[in-house]
């Protein structure tokens, strides 16, 4: 089989096989005493430990509470194979009573949430802290002389959380080298509550000898 051909399908059988391989991550730390970061009603700003990126979210509603949620994380390493993280950055605001879609630019992986509190809709506005490392690129296929290292970004969107608007959430990362590096968002204007799919991506090396086509 021809080289060029075997490194563009080999990480699509991978991921397939990925998929359904057993669990790896878990169970989470969510902190000290697995306190939430913010109170209800209030900002908060939460980043990972340097080196590290989001693989859980927990969160809990309260229509009572003004229809906010109080939010909790959990914080991973990335795989050594991803290096040392070498810039991060705080991404555009997605404002608050839209919906919205938002993925991490530059190849940056989601390693904190910052938001605020908006009593006149009920809603928060989001930003993500996104972390790249030395190695997040991908590979241009169709480039001559491409490096042979190929480091593969494919990305999938988890089910809904929580399921029904107003219900508890509780997102985790299974399997090893899925990483979230965004979200979309749905926004009910009856609830005054969101619900969450994770755009989370499968980082696998590849060493791929291009040839000039």
């Amino acid at each position: 089989m021809d080289i060029f051909l075997l490194c563009v399908f080999l990480p699509l059988v991978t991921l397939a096989w990925g998929q359904y391989s057993d669990y790896y991550y878990g169970p989470y730390n969510y902190g000290d005493n697995d306190e939430w970061v913010n109170v209800y009603r209030q900002g908060f700003n939460f980043q990972c430990p340097h080196g590290q990126v989001i693989v859980a979210v927990r969160s809990v509603f309260s229509k009572k509470e003004g229809s906010d949620r109080l939010w909790n994380y959990a914080c991973m390493p990335a795989s050594q194979s991803l290096g040392e993280p070498t810039e991060c950055w705080w991404e555009e605001i997605n404002r608050a009573g839209t919906e919205w879609y938002q993925t991490c630019s530059n190849n940056g992986l989601v390693a904190g949430f910052q938001s605020q509190y908006f009593p006149s809709v009920l809603d928060r506005e989001w930003q993500f802290y996104c972390c790249r490392s030395s190695r997040h690129q991908t590979c241009d296929l169709l480039s001559p002389n491409n490096p042979c290292q190929c480091l593969w970004l494919l990305d999938l969107l988890t089910t809904e959380y929580p399921g029904h608007y107003g219900e508890d959430m509780d997102m985790m990362m299974y399997t090893y080298d899925y990483y979230i590096r965004g979200a979309t968002t749905t926004f009910s204007a009856v609830h005054r509550d969101r619900q969450w799919k994770f755009i989370v991506c499968r980082m696998t090396d590849y060493d791929c000898p291009f040839q000039n086509v």
